[in-house]
């Protein structure tokens, strides 16, 4: 019998709950802290309604099929919408790869993170349409490394995060899971019975690839090596935060298509745009770094104002449906990251349900159009938007 569909992030969710390991699935909640951001960032799209137009003067104005094509960074894009960059370590054997041919098959692109289990190469093999995402860890040399391999095996693109740093993240209230350094036997015999609690899970890993080794080959720091998640996670640690200095040089360094991530005041977007981003994206990365930071949504159309048509406005955080998506477009985005919605996706039913969540999200945009009136995605305003006042941050 055919699996259903999945219907919803919620649905993904409950199944990701029941398919993968309790530890792993503590791991793909996230979250810093309490869980506050994480939660504001998802509650704050409920605070935000529509003003609808229920009729139309001609039915030329009521288009069957509404446009939701896109681009972003010259890739022309079949959704508003990508692949946000996230690790999937233990989630599924084939993992990202998984992931960039579901990002493929609904005609979007894909970024990959530093904690990737799966290298760059692998990843752009089999969706074009991909860029790196970089953790600022470790000396200029060795991020010169690692930049330059991606650049090598095609890159579209460099995303450069800068709203996770060792100074922001804390402990979970809701306990984090333990990450061995490596996978030895050892480490088998004491993980033998979070898998055995989810033997079909195991059985993926047995028969579909192998036990994962929790290496993250795109943080090496040259030929020869993959360092363990364990490492260069302490590395990220003890890790000074750049100083516009760093990220101008290595904007510099780079010379293709540059977005900087985690930018949540208009001064520091402005001043992004002044040593060359192409995107800036508006992120608290997913409530993952410093708690009790305001929902994402909250701020992004003052950042939008400010940068106008200087660069791309791309968002990140809590989006759940494709109403989300249509919303944060409509107060000044112009491409839409999706975080946990993949990775519960990825875990509920590995390519299939990543595509799943992909293709909810585009039917979702869609409805959302036909409701409020709209053609495309880019007759998507304010005008179209109520909020409590004083819901948007200024500055």
């Amino acid at each position: 019998m055919a699996t259903k569909p999945i219907e919803s992030v919620a649905d993904a969710q409950r199944r990701a709950k029941k398919r993968v390991p309790a530890p792993i699935y503590t791991a793909l909640i996230s979250g810093n802290e309490k869980g506050v951001t994480m939660d504001a960032n998802v509650d704050a799209f409920s605070e935000i309604g529509w003003r609808p137009l229920v009729a139309r003067e001609t039915h030329e104005e009521q288009p069957i099929v509404r446009d939701l094509s896109s681009s972003a960074l010259g890739m022309d894009l079949s959704v508003p919408f990508m692949i946000g960059p996230a690790g999937a370590q233990a989630v599924d054997p084939h993992a990202e790869v998984s992931v960039a041919k579901a990002a493929k098959t609904a005609g979007t692109a894909i970024g990959l993170s530093s904690f990737a289990t799966k290298p760059f190469e692998e990843v752009i093999a089999v969706n074009e349409n991909a860029l790196y995402q970089l953790y600022w860890t470790g000396s200029r040399d060795q991020i010169l490394w690692r930049t330059e391999r991606a650049k090598a095996a095609g890159a579209k693109g460099l995303i450069v995060t800068l709203d996770a740093t060792g100074g922001g993240l804390g402990r979970r209230d809701w306990d984090s899971p333990y990450v061995p350094p490596k996978i030895d036997l050892a480490t088998m015999i004491r993980s033998a019975p979070m898998g055995l609690s989810r033997p079909g899970w195991l059985a993926r890993f047995v028969f579909g690839g192998g036990i994962p080794n929790l290496t993250v080959p795109n943080s090496a720091n040259g030929p020869g090596r993959d360092p363990s998640f364990g490492e260069i996670y302490g590395g990220l640690m003890q890790t000074q935060v750049p100083t516009w200095d760093d990220v101008q040089w290595l904007r510099e360094e780079w010379g293709g298509k540059f977005v900087v991530k985690g930018l949540f005041r208009s001064d520091e977007a402005r001043r992004a745009i002044d040593i060359g981003a192409d995107a800036i994206v508006v992120s608290n990365h997913g409530g993952n770094n410093l708690d009790s930071t305001y929902a994402s949504i909250r701020v992004l159309p003052a950042i939008a104002e400010a940068i106008g048509d200087q660069a791309e406005v791309w968002f990140d955080g809590g989006i759940r449906r494709g109403m989300d998506v249509a919303k944060a477009l409509a107060l000044g985005a112009d491409t839409v990251l999706l975080g946990r919605a993949w990775l519960w996706g990825l875990a509920a039913g590995g390519e299939q349900g990543v595509l799943d969540i992909l293709r909810m999200m585009e039917s979702g945009l869609e409805r959302t159009l036909v409701g409020l009136g709209h053609k495309s995605v880019k007759d998507l305003s304010p005008d179209d938007i109520t909020a409590p006042e004083g819901f948007f941050i200024k500055g």
